[in-house]
């Protein structure tokens, strides 16, 4: 069996698409998954099964979502191999050591085109800096995240593909938590 994270995108923000961590996980039990952790109210499970095929599981679970809470949620599902490289890269601690307290990820469902990442070159606001690795997007934003232009609608837009972000420390916590089952 293998270890996956998924990572919802928009739950529980602003008192839209609530959804109890407890009635989360009994829905992920309900797929057949097994060893079903959640972490924080953001929407982070992690669970392993048989299945191999990311995509296959995040259409799964998106459908299994709509058809008990009757709302759409975007999901990307990573393995503990690929969390562990997100967590491996990310050029603002290995090379500058910058307080993780104002670093993120923006994970992508996709790579994208080169093209389209070119066209970001340059491109910052307020101090605000990203570094494209494979389907991650760092990003350091010293006056913090709730303040920076460099969105999950931003990238999805200007990369083409769907995004979520994260606070550094929840990466590193999600890495911990796969690694202890």
């Amino acid at each position: 069996m293998k270890r996956y994270i998924s990572i919802l995108r928009g739950i529980n923000v602003g008192g839209l698409r609530q959804i109890k961590m407890d009635a989360l996980k009994s829905l992920y039990e309900k797929l057949a998954f097994h060893n079903v952790e959640t972490y924080i109210q953001s929407g982070n499970v992690l669970f392993s099964t048989v299945k191999t095929d990311t995509r296959e599981l995040e259409k799964l679970i998106e459908a299994e979502i709509l058809r008990q809470f009757g709302f759409e949620v975007p999901v990307l599902v990573l393995s503990e191999e690929e969390l562990e490289k997100v967590y491996r890269n990310n050029p603002f601690v290995d090379e500058r050591n910058e307080n993780i307290n104002f670093l993120h990820v923006t994970l992508l469902a996709d790579r994208p085109e080169q093209k389209l990442i070119d066209d970001l070159s340059g491109f910052g606001s307020n101090g605000d800096e990203f570094v494209i690795v494979g389907k991650s997007v760092y990003l350091f934003c010293p006056n913090g995240y709730g303040r920076t232009k460099l969105t999950n609608t931003f990238f999805e837009r200007k990369l083409k593909t769907r995004a979520t972000t994260r606070n550094w420390k929840t990466i590193g916590k999600l890495l911990a938590l796969s690694a202890e089952k």
